[in-house]
């Protein structure tokens, strides 16, 4: 995470393990100039002597998917589901990825050349194909996975970059730095023209080939496991890693986790600390709300239950009762939605809450 928006190097980063159901468990502050790879074996190991835990599976992207991080969690009862990269796997296995033929589909036997599905948005079916390799000394089951729907989100992508690309072309100035997914990675520079002359100036121009590259992973995904277990499942527990990025989100845009502004290593840590149990309180609750209603639902929605103090007499509502309302109400075991509430009854219902704190200390 970045001290301030717009700034590309972060000073610290921060790494985030949650459970399933999408609590998070522990957290941890690292130079933002540092591998993220080795971070994760001493957070790992904190958790499993935290929570006396022996069998997990850690589900992670390609970031921390080192082979050192996947040879930890092939040991004991641990195991991984982690985000492999196509481009990266070797030549022989990246063609078996790429090849349109021998395909499956959950509810089909046979197996299905993909040039001959329905090639549309709106078909939102996942294909896939598996097996077994062993690279570095490590036996993985690798799943490739196959969506149109997923594709043309890429393809639509991209061509909205290549738009920017071919303005960004027309000023060299603007052309410096070309990371990953910038648009600029499309613009190459030459000194030669059309006919092979050479140019006085450098000449910008849209690399063709580099957007036909891109354009062959277009609705391709791949993970890579140690479960023995069946597609379905495996991609299953990869699917769950949207809850971790939404763990991010909202700790960045509700709880503002970044911009900061501190020095000291110990306010860096209490700020995120404070990040980190505002997090979990709140996804507590979220669960408690049965999931039925969106974030900004739920914080918009505490965040409007004012009220009015009318002298001497107590305090009246001042927001408008919906379904949220009750439904928090009933979680938290106190009501604020009456007419009138009275100076003595706010004090109790702030006791009913101190009380609850230290009645949820005591069975601790």
């Amino acid at each position: 995470m970045a001290n301030q928006k717009h700034q590309p190097s972060p000073l610290v980063q921060m790494g985030l393990f949650m459970d399933g159901s999408g609590l998070p468990l522990a957290f941890s502050i690292n130079p933002g100039n540092q591998n993220e790879q080795p971070t994760l074996k001493p957070l790992e190991k904190r958790i499993i002597k935290d929570f006396e835990l022996s069998k997990f599976i850690v589900c992670t992207d390609a970031g921390l998917g080192s082979i050192s991080n996947r040879k930890f969690n092939a040991i004991q009862d641990r195991a991984y589901v982690v985000t492999q990269s196509i481009k990266q796997l070797v030549n022989h296995l990246k063609s078996w990825a790429l090849d349109p033929s021998g395909w499956s589909l959950s509810s089909i036997d046979a197996k299905i050349d993909i040039r001959k599905i329905h090639d549309s948005p709106r078909n939102n079916r996942i294909y896939f194909k598996e097996r077994w390799i062993k690279e570095n000394g490590l036996e993985q089951h690798l799943v490739v996975t196959y969506s149109p729907k997923y594709k043309h989100y890429q393809k639509n992508i991209r061509d909205q970059q290549v738009l920017r690309a071919e303005k960004l072309a027309t000023s060299p100035s603007t052309v410096n730095r070309k990371r990953s997914n910038d648009p600029k990675r499309f613009i190459e520079s030459t000194h030669c023209t059309s006919e092979g002359e050479v140019a006085e100036k450098e000449l910008l121009q849209i690399n063709a080939d580099k957007i036909a590259e891109e354009a062959r992973y277009d609705g391709f995904y791949a993970v890579c496991t140690n479960v023995d277990g069946e597609v379905e499942q495996i991609l299953a527990i990869n699917k769950q890693r949207w809850r971790i990025e939404a763990c991010f989100r909202t700790l960045k845009s509700e709880f503002k986790a970044r911009p900061f502004y501190l020095r000291n290593e110990d306010r860096i840590h209490a700020h995120f600390l404070t990040c980190f149990l505002s997090l979990l309180i709140f996804r507590i609750l979220e669960l408690n709300l049965g999931e039925e209603y969106t974030e900004s639902e739920i914080i918009s929605t505490l965040r409007g239950m004012s009220f009015r103090k009318l002298g001497n007499k107590g305090y009246i509502p001042a927001y408008t009762r919906t379904d949220l309302t009750d439904q928090l109400h009933e979680v938290a075991g106190i009501h604020t939605d009456r007419e009138i509430i009275s100076s003595k009854m706010m004090k109790n219902i702030f006791r009913q809450v101190k009380e609850g704190k230290k009645l949820r200390k005591k069975d601790k």
